[in-house]
């Protein structure tokens, strides 16, 4: 089960927090035998239902919950409000003080990734390790925010149905080089009904404006000042290639490597047994002793 916990992020925006395990587990401080806090963050256009999965795995042993993000799931959307770095950085941090789970684990998917790193390196009190996954540190450019926008404007929303939105992003994509179930089943978690159709619960106008305010910069000085243990993590055929994965790993003062094979971008949904295997043995190393 998931129990959803209302939190107030920067500039009063209401954002929308999953807690799960059953029943869920309570505030502590950590010491030995606690359950350590574990925060999970999505990636552009993601919610925290995508890592239902994950969440559940963790809440054997962690205090589990995954946020929904500004502009994402169930969190609010104001459409002339904050989408900076700053904001969702401030947000997140916010979330970790008003849940008690600081000093915890954040594992960030993409976008998600990035916000936490950036946080760690902001408070590293609040962070105790770090997973990124499938994020590069290096600057996308124009062409990318251009091929992104693009690409938006290639959806045929309103989709009829969800076998509809299933198909097409899991099939009739231009982006998908070859058919994965997955991805369809991923975009389906971020649609909802409306009277002519199924449509984005997010508005890709915000998620543009969210992603030029990384895309355009590297990001490889915040990675350096992160202090924790930090475990890189890619999917073969991500985004993220393996040579500048390793490269951030050696720019990480702690960092470590894994990859998932037969897995894409979305390495925890694509491969979902493969993502816990290659992320379990640097959770044991961080639990309290």
């Amino acid at each position: 089960m998931a129990r959803r916990i209302d939190v107030t992020g920067a500039g009063g925006v209401r954002l929308a927090a999953w807690e799960f395990g059953d029943p869920p587990k309570t505030n502590r401080t950590h010491g030995p035998g606690d359950q350590p806090g574990v925060l999970l963050l999505h990636g552009l256009m993601g919610r925290a239902s995508h890592w239902a999965p994950t969440a559940r795995w963790l809440a054997a042993r962690h205090r589990a919950v995954a946020l929904d993000q500004r502009g994402h799931g169930r969190s609010d959307k104001p459409p002339h409000g904050s989408y900076t770095r700053e904001a969702y950085v401030d947000d997140v941090e916010a979330a970790l003080e008003q849940l008690g789970l600081g000093p915890a684990v954040l594992i960030g998917h993409a976008m998600g990734a990035l916000t936490a790193w950036q946080l760690a390196a902001k408070r590293p009190d609040l962070v105790r390790g770090l997973i990124i996954c499938d994020m590069r540190a290096s600057a996308l450019g124009a062409a990318s925010q251009h091929t992104w926008t693009e690409w938006f404007r290639a959806w045929p929303v309103p989709f009829a149905t969800l076998a509809d939105v299933r198909k097409w992003f899991g099939e009739d994509d231009p982006w998908v080089e070859r058919p994965n179930s997955a991805r369809g089943e991923f975009y389906a978690e971020v649609m909802a009904e409306s009277p002519d159709g199924w449509r984005p619960v997010f508005e890709p106008q915000q998620m543009l404006r969210t992603r030029e305010t990384w895309v355009y910069d590297a990001h490889w000085e915040e990675l350096a000042q992160v202090r924790c243990p930090t475990l890189v993590v890619r999917g073969l055929d991500g985004e993220l290639g393996r040579a500048e994965a390793q490269e951030m790993v050696r720019v990480l003062p702690g960092g470590q490597y894994a990859e998932v094979a037969d897995a894409g971008h979305l390495v925890h949904y694509d491969q979902p047994e493969a993502w816990r295997a290659a992320i379990e043995p640097f959770l044991d190393t961080l639990r309290p002793s």
